[in-house]
């Protein structure tokens, strides 16, 4: 199916309203494009390796919106200059030209797939539930991991690193907690490696169901593992549902500078003796990670490396 988008130039100073004007004509999905930097509430949501580097704003947005072929395109877009017409006299509502263009319906959900095939970490197969077990693999550690809309495949740098460590340092039993779980992979990988009982949390609600289905097709039980939605690091309701002094292993795949104010929280959640793995810190974020591991109080045990990419152990003592 073929789409007509519209491109509509106006300012950070009104795109709310006009992209609540464009609702209210019946446009549905509008897209926002501006250079407004991210607040650091906005930081601390993205569960991500590292931020996007913007410009500077320059106060300009462009609003897209789509219509399909069968709309009354000329009418509508009447509609919307004679509202933003309206608009000006009470809103800098900018230059107000709209380009127009044609897009194909795309499955942007589904379509990323054609680039994620099986592949080894170590001598671990990770392997896309859509691809099939060679018979010469059989014998080897296989994980089916299916992230959907959730962060995780295993394929990244920062991932497998914290992998590496999960397997140095997980003996039989153990209670591992996983912050920003994503899909599940370092959980379920904790628990093949012998661990008793996982814990994740993320602020993305689809983890919730990207874990449930991944530790399912991997034979995992649910009694073996729990995963919520939640801040950690200034939500108490969350901070006692997680437990205190409970965890022989913390992971943490996320943000260098979410790690800096995960640390000093996730120490009450460690026991004795527990071990911190974090991962997702790009090289220059180095020492901002290990000198908040060490203000924390936790001992660095290791530093290793993969590309830009570094992960901190340490220990609670």
């Amino acid at each position: 199916m073929k789409w007509n988008k519209f491109r509509l130039k106006t300012t950070t100073e009104a795109e709310d309203i006009v992209s609540s004007m464009l609702m209210d004509l019946g446009i549905e999905g509008v897209e926002i494009e501006d250079k407004v930097p991210l607040t650091q509430a906005d930081k601390e949501q993205m569960f991500v390796d590292i931020l996007p580097v913007t410009e500077p704003d320059d106060g300009v947005a462009y609003l897209s919106f789509y219509l399909d072929e069968g709309d009354e395109t000329d009418q509508i877009l009447a509609n919307v200059r004679a509202e933003l017409k309206e608009m000006s006299s009470y809103v800098n509502v900018g230059e107000c030209t709209i380009e127009e263009s044609q897009t194909e319906d795309v499955d942007w959900v589904n379509n990323w797939k054609q680039y994620f095939h099986q592949f080894y970490v170590d001598d671990i197969l990770i392997i896309p539930s859509w691809e099939d077990v060679k018979p010469e693999d059989e014998d080897k550690m296989v994980i089916h991991i299916d992230p959907g809309t959730a962060f995780g495949t295993g394929m990244h740098e920062t991932t497998q690193l914290c992998i590496r460590q999960l397997k140095k340092h997980v003996a039989p039993g153990a209670e591992i907690l996983d912050v920003g779980c994503g899909s599940g992979i370092l959980g379920m990988l904790a628990l093949k490696f012998g661990a008793g009982h996982s814990v994740g949390t993320d602020l993305d609600p689809c983890a919730i169901e990207a874990t449930h289905e991944n530790m399912e097709v991997n034979g995992i039980h649910p009694d073996q593992y729990e995963v919520m939605i939640g801040n950690i690091i200034d939500d108490k309701e969350v901070q006692d549902k997680v437990g205190y002094e409970k965890y022989d292993i913390v992971a943490a795949n996320i943000l260098a500078d979410v790690l800096v104010a995960l640390t000093p929280v996730i120490v009450d959640q460690l026991k004795k003796g527990g071990i911190y793995i974090t991962s997702g810190i790009i090289d220059d974020k180095e020492k901002t990670v290990v000198d908040a591991v060490e203000r924390a109080g936790l001992e660095v045990l290791e530093v290793t490396y993969q590309g830009e990419w570094v992960s901190v152990t340490a220990r609670k003592n």
